[in-house]
């Protein structure tokens, strides 16, 4: 073994420790191995870099925005909402619903999106049926894995295969190659999932969700909020007139909070939400929350009316305002700020109502206490902000009323952005443009028709993940070029050269199965392709079922609530333990393995 062998394995195994140690970022640690790298003179400086020009971070970034515009367009919603209708309250029934449609979406879009948008979902459904929602979300997870073994854009292990099977003048994967073996591991998998899984799931227990989802009524009374609705109206004289809520000081000094204003329009009244710099008109009449001790004060003050609110008027108002509950967590820059220095207003454009800490409700002057990570917040304001909630990572929302379903979205581009996926699909699949090309102009394509902006689309673009795969592509560059590779490759063919093939891709899937526990299966899959290419080629044999293996392997990560975003997502809202993922995960990879191994030589032969 020569030095820069040595020193290639020796960047290889640090990079995996810091990667499974897992407290420095992981695309922290990609860029600290292309500094590496390029100070190493084992490749060039300019070859160090290339990854970041590499057409599988151009593809995935692209495929970034498309997923974006899907879930701005409503697309998702959509989806989601039809299932809250069809799961009714059985456990299998819910669950065969539930699985082919993560499934699908995640075939088309991030395995982590389609999860993140289907959560509120889950919990709904889980609400509406009064069954644990540990008992849906695992499954929930598991289904998006398999779901990217569907097609090349599924998940980024497909891409980086097929893109280096190409660099190596080799035919890529095609869209659908990946189909039938990833079908029939959708199957099979989710038969497991939905008739063997729950008998390895944590029981129904005294943490099932509430019966019945919950409206705003439930919402107020949670909040000990009572009948703290009332309509005000501004008379010529007050001096509410020409300032902002900010500038008034009412929840500091009367502990009222102003979050909506009817305003006489041209033909029509129009309701807006309040926002920070919202400025008060005469006529304007205010809609406000607070104890009616409070409310006399301010009246008298402001020389404000009060006026009885009818139960139209309450109607019209639930059409344009409602109420969320979200919580604060750990790494939230809000924790240990009042609202006020936190700005909350300016930055969400809803204004908090309620807060909780510890399952109690702050009913006194909770505007000049700091928020703390867990405390839980009653938001009222526009529901068009309400639904922007799911865009800040400062928050997390638990809870959103009953009337958000019967609220008529914004869909005027879900049009569109359905016709621009099919498009790119369609052209995918018949190689009229490269897979690239194909998603940079669909990328394009949804910013173009507003399905989502310009800001939105920057927005989501995963810079971790594009990161870390940029950064992980030029050590296997590295690896190639010391002679590491052909090294590992030769004793891997000395090994089972004689046992034959199959047994060659059996070792292959455990050991990208395994690696992907516990780092990215992203980087799992840059520094295990290329091995897989390569024995292959030392073999003689057709390098499209190891690369099929290596693929379909990497995105097995079911047995560790850190083996895929995917898994730490549902960790909270399922309340699941480390155990739990390795009792559910571990048959449904050797279920996976099984498949692969059946099918790969059938479909793509020795």
């Amino acid at each position: 073994m020569t030095t820069e062998m040595l020193f290639v394995f020796s960047v290889l195994v640090i990079t995996m420790a810091l990667f499974v140690w897992d407290k420095w970022r992981m695309d922290l640690v990609a860029l600290l191995v292309v500094v590496t790298l390029a100070l190493s003179g084992i490749i060039s400086p300019a070859e160090a870099v290339s990854g970041f020009g590499n057409p599988v971070v151009l593809t995935i970034a692209a495929l970034f925005v498309v997923g974006e515009g899907l879930y701005r367009a409503g697309v998702a919603a959509a989806v989601g909402n039809w299932l809250l209708r069809v799961g009714g309250r059985s456990e299998t029934r819910l669950l065969l619903f539930l699985l082919p449609v993560v499934a699908i979406l995640s075939a088309f879009m991030s395995s982590t999106g389609a999860v993140a948008l289907l959560i509120p979902v889950v919990l709904s459904m889980a609400r509406k049926s009064g069954m644990n929602p540990s008992r849906l979300f695992m499954p929930l997870a598991f289904a998006a894995l398999i779901g990217g073994m569907l097609t090349l854009i599924g998940t980024p292990p497909n891409i980086i295969v097929s893109g280096q099977m190409r660099d190596a003048g080799l035919d890529p994967f095609r869209f659908f190659d990946f189909t039938p073996i990833g079908l029939a591991i959708l199957v099979f998998g989710g038969a497991y999932l939905v008739f063997v899984a729950p008998l390895l799931l944590p029981k129904s227990s005294g943490t099932e969700a509430e019966a019945g989802h919950p409206g705003l009524r439930e919402f107020a009374e949670r909040y000990e909020l009572g009948q703290q609705l009332h309509k005000l109206r501004v008379s010529r004289g007050s001096d509410f007139i020409g300032r902002t809520p900010v500038e008034l000081k009412l929840r500091t000094e009367y502990e009222v909070t102003l979050f909506g204003v009817q305003r006489q329009g041209t033909f029509l009244p129009s309701l807006l939400p309040v926002l920070a710099n919202t400025r008060l008109e005469p006529g304007d009449t205010i809609m406000v929350y607070g104890h009616d001790e409070n409310l006399k004060q301010l009246v008298e003050r402001y020389e404000l009316v009060r006026q009885p609110m009818t139960e139209r008027e309450e109607l019209r108002l639930r059409d344009h305002f409602g109420l969320a509950e979200v919580l604060i967590p750990p790494d939230s820059s809000l924790a240990s700020h009042t609202l006020k220095e936190g700005r909350f207003r300016e930055r969400f454009g809803l204004s908090v109502i309620g807060v909780r800490r510890q399952h109690e409700a702050l009913s006194t002057r909770y505007a000049e206490t700091p928020l703390l990570a867990g405390d839980t917040l009653l938001l009222a304001g526009g529901w068009q902000h309400i639904r922007k909630l799911e865009n800040h990572r400062e928050l997390v929302v638990l809870q959103t009323p009953a009337e958000l379903q019967e609220v008529a979205a914004n869909r005027d581009r879900m049009p569109h952005a359905i016709v621009i996926v099919l498009v790119m699909l369609v052209v995918m699949t018949f190689g009229w443009l490269p897979t690239l090309s194909a998603a940079l102009l669909a990328a394009l394509a949804m910013v173009s028709s507003r399905c989502v902006s310009l800001t939105e689309a920057y927005q989501s673009l995963n810079a971790t993940s594009l990161v870390l795969i940029a950064g992980m592509l030029p050590l296997a560059l590295a690896m190639e070029s010391s002679g590491a590779l052909a090294l590992v490759v030769d004793n891997i063919v000395g090994r089972y050269a004689d046992v034959g093939p199959l047994v060659l891709c059996a070792g292959l899937f455990l050991l990208t199965s395994i690696l992907s526990q516990f780092i990215s299966n992203t980087a799992t899959t840059v520094l295990v392709a290329p091995i897989a290419l390569s024995s292959a080629h030392l073999l003689g044999l057709n390098p499209e079922p190891f690369m099929m293996t290596v693929a379909i392997a990497a995105s097995t990560a079911f047995a560790t609530p850190i083996a895929s975003p995917v898994n730490t997502l549902v960790v909270t809202p399922g309340n699941y333990r480390f155990s739990d993922f390795a009792k559910v995960g571990v048959p449904l990879q050797l279920l996976a393995l099984i498949i692969t191994l059946v099918l790969t030589p059938v479909i793509f032969p020795f």
